[in-house]
């Protein structure tokens, strides 16, 4: 299968580890040309040294916090200035604590709110212009909550599926412009942000980290969490040439855990 990305070009929103970065790295082998970005310079230079090695698209990065408009704006004009133009775009943010909905304070809604669903409306807005020139692909990355609330996660699961919404009603506003817009749910996937959620649940139960880490897996019908890079093929596949009518939908990557239908 042809996937047609050698030359385009990514901004990979919160690159510097875990999802995001596989999902570069993969772009990257494919020829793509990637703009990493997150809040961490050192790891930013790191994974751009990293993956320049890889002698196929080329990487840049910038520092961006993208709960700062004028971060998300140098963000989006460093990637026009490096490569003069814009065909893929991956939103990615790190998640909101854990707890219950008793537990947060105004302070944790609008925060959560502004990382994980403010944050991507402000990306898409920057980025539209340079899209529209040749068409593009944008993807959300949100959480298997999008289809199945997880316990103890109520600032992911409201403003995930909120993702989800705003995917589905932008698949219609940017169909004109060849803009196809899809939403990515990870399940347990293998990051620093499962570790944790795992350290979370064995604070909360008794259990040691690799108790709860089985519990899970047993929970899952292939009986292990996913690999960083088992996502990011996924989303590959669906920024590449080989998608060109699938847009406004919601896929999740989760090793069959979720039930619903």
């Amino acid at each position: 299968m042809e996937f047609g990305l050698n030359g385009k070009t990514a901004l990979v929103v919160a690159s510097s580890q875990g999802l995001g970065k596989a999902i570069a790295a993969s772009l990257v082998n494919e020829g793509v040309n990637v703009m990493l970005a997150s809040r961490n310079e050192e790891q930013l230079e790191s994974v751009e040294y990293e993956l320049a090695g890889l002698e196929k698209g080329k990487v840049s990065h910038i520092r961006c916090d993208i709960t700062n408009p004028e971060d998300i704006r140098n963000m989006v004009e460093k990637t026009k200035a490096e490569f003069g133009r814009l065909d893929i775009l991956i939103n990615n943010a790190g998640g909101p604590p854990a707890g219950s909905f008793e537990e947060m304070t105004d302070e944790h809604w609008q925060n959560a709110f502004e990382l994980n669903l403010l944050s991507y409306i402000r990306v898409i807005r920057e980025a539209l212009p340079l899209l529209k020139v040749n068409g593009g692909k944008i993807i959300n990355i949100a959480s298997s909550s999008i289809k199945e609330p997880i316990p103890g996660l109520i600032l992911s699961n409201t403003f995930r599926t909120g993702i989800v919404g705003l995917s589905k009603t932008l698949a219609s506003e940017l169909a004109p412009f060849n803009i196809l817009i899809n939403t990515v749910g990870p399940g347990r996937i293998a990051t620093d942000r499962v570790k944790h959620l795992d350290e979370v649940n064995a604070s909360k139960t008794g259990y040691s980290r690799e108790e709860i880490e089985n519990l899970e897996k047993k929970t899952i019908p292939l009986q292990r969490y996913g690999r960083p890079e088992e996502f990011a093929n996924v989303v590959t596949f669906l920024v590449s040439d080989a998608n060109t009518y699938m847009t406004g939908s919601s896929f999740l990557v989760d090793g069959g855990k979720i039930k619903a239908i």
